[in-house]
């Protein structure tokens, strides 16, 4: 059986928004350690950065567009 893609992305497309949650993601954990680590704010914050920093994990690229990068 073949698992079917949850979303499919151009790979120029998949970069950028990779590039974007990714540093999204760290400037929330850097948020959640400048309101206290140990503090609820910031342990929800270090978590909801770090949710988003790993989100493009669960996407694929679109294999069937050739690139010319």
């Amino acid at each position: 059986m073949r698992e079917r893609a949850l979303m499919s992305v151009r790979p120029r497309a998949y970069r950028w928004l990779d590039r974007l949650t990714k540093l999204g993601g760290v400037a929330l954990v850097a948020a959640g350690l400048e309101a206290g680590g140990g503090t609820a704010t910031g342990a929800v914050l270090g978590c909801c950065g770090a949710a988003l920093a790993v989100s493009t994990v669960f996407l694929t690229t679109d294999s069937s567009e050739a690139t010319n990068e």
